[in-house]
């Protein structure tokens, strides 16, 4: 039976903050657009017309505490 060879000479690079940025903006962006569409997508702040995501995110709303009725 072979058994694994250790070979602590092998380091991790480290990823520069100039490659990680953009994507942590982005990731955050999206999750503000997530956080507004089940927290406040409806009534008069509503951007989609009719109660499509409303309904679409209703039990989002119940689990994460928002109320909606």
């Amino acid at each position: 039976m072979t058994e694994a060879v250790f070979d602590p000479a092998i380091q991790p690079t480290p990823i520069p903050l100039r490659e990680l940025l953009p994507w942590a903006l982005f990731g955050g962006l999206l999750l503000l657009l997530a956080l507004y569409f089940v927290g406040a997508e409806q009534g008069a702040t509503s951007l989609v017309p009719g109660m499509y995501v409303h309904e679409f995110v209703h039990d989002g709303r119940h689990l994460l505490g928002f109320p909606c009725h």
